[in-house]
């Protein structure tokens, strides 16, 4: 062998990853975390966009169906029961059937997501209303409050801690549920898991799995401090 062909070979064996290759397969391998770091920020970025939106989508859709459900008592079923129909639709047959509306794009899992986070948040937000004392209703009313100003000045505050606790299920099991957006090509982390699932690739597997537990524990933490920051007033009692 020429000096220069041992210099090559040198190089190429140096900067050939140790634990995933043709011969080795790791679960846990850094070598791919460095060489596939693009790809891994743009799947987990993905991954949060979608959660986020799913989520707030199912926020604004949940909160007048409450009010409704709590406004009309006899809509009240109606209303949970078709929060609820909706989930035992299956993710692989509910997206495909809105990719005719919205493609194969972020929109059509934002979308499927969004629906799936009204069996949880419609019923968080109505039982979080209804645990306001009536006697501190019959007092805001008392002093003048109309039912708007009674909505967002006394209700929602101290309904704030059983709505967090359903917004902290509904964000968590949509970190889990965006996995399956792979069906339309935008899952996120999801690509992850399935590629390294089909081809074999450990470490690709590994990541995906991980990085997805960890999203989901990220954000249930920031949940945890919005609602100490939003409920002071607890912190003090406590105290």
């Amino acid at each position: 062998m020429t000096l220069l062909g041992a210099g090559v070979a040198t190089v190429v064996s140096a900067r050939e990853p140790k634990c995933y290759s043709r011969d080795v397969n790791a679960w846990i391998c850094g070598d791919y975390w460095v060489d596939r770091q693009d790809e891994i920020i743009e799947a987990t970025a993905t991954h949060l966009q979608i959660t986020v939106a799913a989520v707030l989508l199912g926020l604004a859709i949940a909160f007048p169906l409450a009010l409704v459900a709590r406004g009309l008592p006899r809509l009240e079923s109606s209303v949970l029961g078709m929060s609820t129909a909706i989930y035992t639709v299956p993710s692989l047959a509910l997206l495909p059937l809105l990719v005719p509306l919205t493609g194969l794009t972020k929109t059509t899992v934002v979308i499927g997501l969004g629906l799936y986070c009204l069996t949880i948040l419609v019923r968080a937000i109505l039982d979080g209303l209804r645990s306001v004392p009536d006697d501190i209703r019959e007092a805001a009313v008392g002093i003048g409050y109309g039912s708007a100003r009674l909505l967002l000045r006394v209700e929602l505050p101290l309904a704030l801690p059983v709505m967090m606790a359903g917004l902290r299920v509904a964000t968590v099991s949509t970190v889990a549920l965006t996995t399956i957006g792979t069906v339309v090509s935008e899952g996120g982390l999801g690509y992850l898991i399935a590629d390294g699932q089909s081809t074999e690739f450990n470490a690709e597997l590994f990541a995906g799995a991980v990085l997805c537990v960890a999203l989901a524990l990220a954000l249930d933490l920031l949940l945890v401090l919005a609602q100490r920051l939003a409920t002071p007033w607890r912190r003090a009692v406590s105290a």
